[in-house]
């Protein structure tokens, strides 16, 4: 019975022992899985969102170069309509050829000419005066967008020059947030160079989405620009993701209008949403250069070319 007694009081004092060492030891830090970004399932952290950040720099040149006066950038010249040109010998002179000749698209051309946000009308007398952009400039466009700040930068490079000029901030709407992307969103990152096959859309303008028959005002807004090829660093294939405008909406009286709420948000399937305004001033700008477009998680990582610019 002593024996039993002993042992009893022996196994007690082990068990209380065990017991106080476990409680005083640390934890042990949960296991982390490595994993290969954009090959994985795992969840990756998502990026910070700055909603309503201050530290990008909130630019707005683009009126200057559309301004017809000695304040506009150096990018653009001015010139005076005559259907007579040295380029065309066998008929008169359209806005179609002037653009073609210098590689700046109709819509840039009517902005001018027109003086105001009309992209279309192209009614032209002999001495009337608009910009375009120089042909002996070596131009392409750049456009960074920070997927944190939900902001895209469109700078210009002039690469015969070895400079670059920031032309405006646009407050953009991107991809639902998604932890298995490497991106933290539905949108990739990477760099691409934007493709071709641009669209513009007016109300009763019909075409597939997800299969579906659909007015394509409703999905894509007013403009369409799309990713054309991976250049660097993409998360995903270049196909299927684009610019386009906000969709719009039908109110009460059936009418339709553009739903701008989106912007600055995380709703879209992946792809860089603009409001109209600015949807078509950048297409107006942009499809007639070779343009890319580098998304990145902040915009302080980007690695740009080039001196940069500054314009008053």
């Amino acid at each position: 019975m002593r024996y039993f007694f002993v042992g009893t009081v022996l196994l007690f004092g082990v068990i209380g022992f065990l017991g106080w060492m476990r409680r005083d030891r640390a934890p042990e830090p949960p296991q982390v899985e490595e994993i290969a970004l954009g090959t994985s399932t795992a969840p990756v952290p998502l990026p910070p969102v700055y909603s309503g950040a201050t530290d990008i720099p909130e630019v707005d040149h683009i009126s200057k170069l559309f301004d017809l006066r000695s304040d506009k950038l150096p990018i653009v010249e001015t010139i005076s309509f005559t259907s007579r040109v040295p380029w065309l010998k066998d008929r008169p002179a359209w806005i179609a050829d002037y653009a073609t000749h210098y590689q700046t698209s109709r819509h840039f051309i009517a902005r001018s000419l027109n003086k105001k946000l009309d992209y279309f009308t192209q009614k032209v007398s002999p001495g009337d005066q608009f910009n375009v952009f120089k042909r002996d400039k070596n131009l392409r466009f750049h456009l960074l967008v920070d997927l944190a700040r939900s902001r895209m930068l469109l700078y210009y490079f002039d690469l015969d020059a070895g400079e670059r000029g920031l032309l405006k901030t646009y407050k953009v709407g991107l991809g639902k947030a998604d932890s298995h992307r490497s991106s933290g969103f539905l949108t990739p990152i990477g760099k691409y160079e934007l493709g071709e096959k641009v669209a513009i859309y007016k109300p009763g303008v019909m075409g597939l989405f997800q299969d579906e028959k659909v007015e394509m005002l409703r999905i894509f807004g007013t403009r369409w620009i799309p990713f054309g090829t991976e250049v660097e660093g993409c998360s995903e294939p270049a196909k299927g993701y684009g610019i386009h405008g906000c969709p719009w909406m039908e109110v009460a009286n059936g009418q339709l209008i553009e739903d701008c709420s989106r912007i600055g948000k995380y709703e879209s399937d992946g792809c860089i949403r603009l409001c109209a305004a600015d949807m078509e001033e950048l297409f107006a700008i942009v499809i007639t250069k070779p343009t890319t477009v580098e998304i990145v998680k902040d915009y302080k990582l980007a690695k740009l070319p080039y001196v940069e610019r500054h314009f008053p």
